[in-house]
Formats: C-alpha cells, structure tokens, sequence
C-alpha cells in the first residue's frame, strides 16, 4: 500500500471528512509518466490490503430500511421534472407479468467469464479470465504453442484464457493470450476490434488487439499505456478513441493511441485522488459519454463533467450519500436510453442511474472482521444534461452489490447476479441474489421496479451479463475464488444461461417484428433519413406503437459496462406495404457525441417487444 494510505488509516477522523466533504476539483492537469503510482503490489489478492482502526464506521443510509430513500424521491423528483423532455415517448404496450425463463447454455465456456463483450458481425462473445492462474477448463488448439510465462525456468501454459463462444451454436474457440488480462477494460473500435487494456503485473501496460473475424488472433503491445492500468475503466469518446481513468495506484486517466504506438502523456485527476479512500471505493469508476461530448465520471460518492477536449472539469454534480459505490463497493449503472427525434433540441437529455452499492468501510469489515454487511438498498437517478441536476432516490426491492446492469431492446433495465451482503473481493460476499429485478424508466417512482423469474446459479463475485441480438440477457462466470476451485462455499462457475425477459413470454410472440435485412442498410451516416421494413402482422403499427433501437455492445466485467449505450432513434412515419410488410422512415442519430462511430444492435420494438437485432455500422 502506498504511505499515504497508511496514514489516511491512522487518521480515521480525517478519512471520515475526506469522504464526506465535497471539494473544489481543480483542472486536470498533464503529469508525466514516471508521476504515476505505479508500484507493484506484490500481491495477487483482488482487493488492498487494509489495516482499519476499530472505531472507523460509515455514516451511510440505513441499508436495511432505506427510509430516507422515498422521502428522497418526493423531494428531488420536482428537480429534474421539467429537465428532460421526452420528444420520444415509450410506447406502453400491455403490462408484461410473465416472470421470464432461464435455460443452460452451455456446461462448461472453457474459461470463467471474468471479462465479456459481444462481437460485431461474427455474433461471437469474448470471454477472458487471468492467465496468472495458468489453469482453466480448456486447452488451447493443436498448433498453438504453450506461452513460456518464465523464460529462466522455461515453465508453460498450455491453456486458454481467452475463448470466442458462438452465442448460437455454442461452439468454443480458444484463443492464446501472453499478458494477464486480470480485472482488466476493454471496448470496441470503429471497425468492430475489441482493444483491450491493462491487467496484472505485466498486462498493467498493455493494450491488445482482437479484429471481429473466425481467424483473427490477439495482437498484444505491452508497452502501450503510460501508467499500469488495473481496474481502470476505459470508455469511447465521440471520434471513436478511447480514454482510460484510474485503476489501482493510478489517480490519472490517459488516451489510446493507435495500435502499436505508445502513450506517455497521463492526465491528473483530483477527482480521483480525492476519493481514493482507505479501501480505495473507487477502482473502476462509471465514466459515460453525455450527449454533449463531454464525459460523466463518477468515484466512490463523487461526480463531475470533464471535457475530454480541453482536459478541464466543467461541472460539478451533487455528492450521493449513503455509501460506496465503486469497487470494491461495486453499485450497479448504466446510462439510461437516450431518445432521439427527427429533429433534436440544442441539448439532448441524458440520465445516469447507480443503484446499490456498500457502506464506506463495508470492504474492511467483511476482509478482516468476516463481517458481511447489509448491501445499499436505494436506486439513484440525475439528469447529467440538466442546468440543475439532483439524485433522485427511491428503494430497490432487495439490497444488492456487485450486480450487473443491462439495458434491454426496448428500454428498460435488468439488474442481474450479486449479492445482499458484503462487498466484492475474494469470498467478501454473502446470500447470493437468484432473482433478477426489472427497471421500468418510463413509470412512476415507487412502480419502477419488478421481481423476475430466480435463477437456480448463484453469481457472485466475477460474474456477467449482456444483452444478445435476440433478445435474451446471457449470464455467466462467478468465481470468488484465487483460481479454479470447486470444494468451496461458491465454486468457480463455468456454466453459461440465457435468461429470456418478459417481453420473450410465447403468448406475445405474435407482436414480435421481424426485421426484413434485405431491406435494411448496413451501415449510415450521422444525421441521414433512412428507410428499414419490417414483417409484423398486426394493425396499428404506427409511430405511436414503435420504437426503433441502436444498442452498443458493452463490455462487462466486475459489475461495470463500459460504453453500455442504448439509443431511440426518431420516426418520420411508418407505412404500410404489401401483406404485413411495413416501411419504417427513420432518422440516424445527430453525431459522435450522442452515439460515438462504431457497430450497433439494430431492433424495431411494437409494443415493448423486440425483434431479433441486426448489426449496423454508424460512420
């Protein structure tokens, strides 16, 4: 740990003021490389190592009750009522009760789905783990030379890390990775590549390469990023670069440049020295692209708008009490859909949500007190666009951390896997949460939130879930584990579902569209009218009753989706063709800011349910 750590333990009373005070973030300023933390850890446990004076509590909501959390709802929500119009109206559709359907995937991914993203095109989903294991449930192909991971004692690995799982067939392709992907970030390039970066000891450094193709292999360059990146979260700026804040012992973000060329240029950020806590509570922090361009970044109980043009802080948001919500207090968020029109206002509205969460020294009490404690309980919602922004509280069903968000086709929100108790890191998590709950943005507070269908898995700590082009959400990994274990409270997990949402419920299948891809272009430009049709046999398929979608494929890890995006385009009209064909006249959306270049999900919703997606490329 870094001295200045220590004595912020020492120092209880100052911690608690540091954590609660709410200071001035100065501009971000360039630092060089060598000002990075970068010290090597020396220790292959998920979490810090932390020695917390008996007497440091947190001063958090009551996670039990949460009996601020509706008094905080009615007394914020007239804040952003007038905030953010809605040019776009959901269409309601029937009140969906079918609790959903899961069914087994696949017995065993080959490796514990530690990372995920989905592919473009090749409907491929990567999974990775850490290679510092030198174990998994598959080996690599035949031809495919062991990595020599020690050249003094020339000792190998000869399994695979990293494997591409059809989503359809469930076929597996094991791929070879040198450097260690452990608790690493990722996201996808304009041409569909996942560039993937940082990782443990050696992978701290690195950005690799995967192209979208049934061949293509990782291209790894390991002297690529300016500061060892390890729980850092990288996230797609409107030009289609990446940026990648924070991570363990790096208080400082950097951009990726492109592939095979070096940065050395870091960028200080106060904002993350500042809520670097004794149990960090800010490793992986949420970083959304706003609509404006400009970039929400939140840590531990803090946020601010940056402007990644300028490098300078251009606002800052209200504190959110009640707790930690980074890593290793692990709440769940997302960006909530943004809705779009034909023609769109000077500022497009834009939501964040955090929901759950731990208290502030939730971490250190289940670490080395084997105390678990109640998760947070309250869902959090701010209109990041909004000349005055405030949360908006309201409660959860279930305390829950560690879950994973996931914006569905048609708008609303799954929160999947994680625990009631406890924080994440090895075995810190308790009562397994086996149902999902549904997030409803449209309804009114206390309506929002709606209990599924439970999953017989326990998905703990290292789990994930993303939404496929069909519809379904696939759920995989959960290993709390220090490698590959099984004779444990929770072993490590390898099976694969696919929990198919309310909207999948076989009395509705008769309002599902079908996207006719002949007629529907592969790629369009910002700001361009095009037409898609649909096959769909029923009568009021209008403008009223139809959505049409672009979703961006996330990756997943650690209960965070970097560059989750969901978009509502705008609708000219919608007319009818010969037999149940139908014409959707739709508009692209305006620019890089609201919908960054790149490879999209395409899906027409009648009545809250989705087609099947179909990819489409926004240049």
């Amino acid at each position: 740990m870094r001295a200045s750590r220590r004595l912020l333990w020492k120092l209880s009373v100052i911690v608690l003021l540091a954590v609660y005070s709410q200071p001035s973030f100065a501009e971000e300023e360039n630092c060089p490389a060598n000002a990075a933390g970068s010290s090597e850890t020396g220790s292959r446990r998920e979490a810090a190592e932390v020695k917390q004076p008996d007497s440091l509590r947190a001063d958090g909501i009551d996670t039990d009750t949460n009996a601020n959390a509706n008094a905080n709802a009615n007394a914020n929500a007239n804040a952003n009522a007038n905030a953010n119009p809605n040019p776009n109206p959901v269409p309601k559709g029937p009140e969906m009760n079918w609790p959903g359907k899961w069914e087994l995937f696949l017995k065993n991914s080959g490796v514990s789905a530690m990372h995920a993203i989905l592919m473009p095109l090749i409907n491929q989903v990567q999974f990775y783990d850490a290679t510092i294991w030198r174990i998994s449930k598959i080996k690599l192909p035949p031809g495919v030379p062991c990595h020599v991971y020690d050249t003094k004692t020339n000792a190998i690995d000869c399994w695979a890390h990293s494997v591409l799982v059809d989503i359809e067939s469930g076929n597996i392709r094991p791929l070879l990775l040198s450097t260690d992907t452990w608790c690493s970030s990722g996201g996808l390039t304009v041409n569909g590549t996942l560039v993937s970066t940082g990782g443990f000891q050696g992978g701290g450094n690195t950005a690799r390469y995967l192209a979208p193709c049934d061949t293509c292999v990782w291209k790894e360059y390991p002297t690529a990023l300016a500061a060892r990146r390890w729980y850092s979260t990288q996230a797609t700026l409107p030009d289609g670069r990446f940026i990648v804040v924070g991570g363990r012992d790096a208080l400082n973000y950097e951009y990726i440049l492109p592939e095979g060329v070096d940065n050395k240029k870091l960028y200080d950020s106060p904002l993350l020295r500042e809520t670097d806590d004794p149990a960090e509570n800010n490793l992986y922090p949420f970083v959304w692209l706003s609509t404006d361009g400009n970039l929400f970044m939140f840590a531990n109980n803090r946020s601010i708008l940056l402007s990644p043009k300028t490098n300078r802080v251009i606002r800052e948001f209200p504190q959110l009490p009640g707790g930690a919500r980074n890593y290793p207090g692990s709440a769940s968020s997302a960006l909530l859909p943004i809705r779009l029109d034909v023609q769109n206002p000077a500022v497009i509205p834009a939501d964040v949500l955090i929901c759950g969460g731990a208290r502030q020294d939730a971490f250190y009490r289940a670490e080395t007190k084997k105390i678990y404690e109640p998760a947070l309980k309250d869902c959090n919602r701010i209109t990041i666009t909004s000349n005055n922004p405030a949360w908006v509280t309201e409660a959860m069903p279930m305390p829950r951390v560690m879950s994973d968000a996931v914006l569905l086709p048609n708008g609303e929100v799954i929160i999947i896997n994680g625990v009631r108790r406890g924080t994440s890191g090895w075995g810190n998590g308790r009562d397994p949460l086996f149902a999902p709950i549904l997030y409803s943005p449209d309804k009114p507070l206390g309506q929002r939130f709606k209990e599924l269908a439970p999953s017989p898995i326990p998905r703990v700590y290292h789990s994930i879930a993303l939404a496929l082009p069909d519809g379904k959400v696939l759920v995989g990994g959960s290993n709390t584990n220090d490698g590959y274990k099984y004779d444990v409270m929770f072993p490590t997990e390898v099976r694969l579902q696919k929990y198919s949402p309310p909207y999948l419920d076989p009395a509705l299948a008769n309002m599902r569209p079908t996207i006719v891809k002949a007629a529907t272009p592969k790629q369009i430009r910002y700001g361009q009218r095009f037409t898609m049709r649909i096959q769909l046999n029923q009568n009021d398929v209008t403008k009223e009753n139809v959505l049409v979608t672009m979703s961006a494929p996330p990756f997943t890890t650690h209960a965070v989706s970097m560059n989750m995006r969901l978009l509502m385009l705008g609708i000219f009209d919608i007319k009818k063709d010969v037999r149940d064909l139908h014409q959707i006249n739709a508009m692209a959306p305006p620019s890089g800011n609201v919908a960054p270049p790149g490879y999209y999900v395409l899906s027409v919703v009648y009545n809250g349910v989705p087609s099947v997606g179909e990819w489409i490329q926004i240049v």
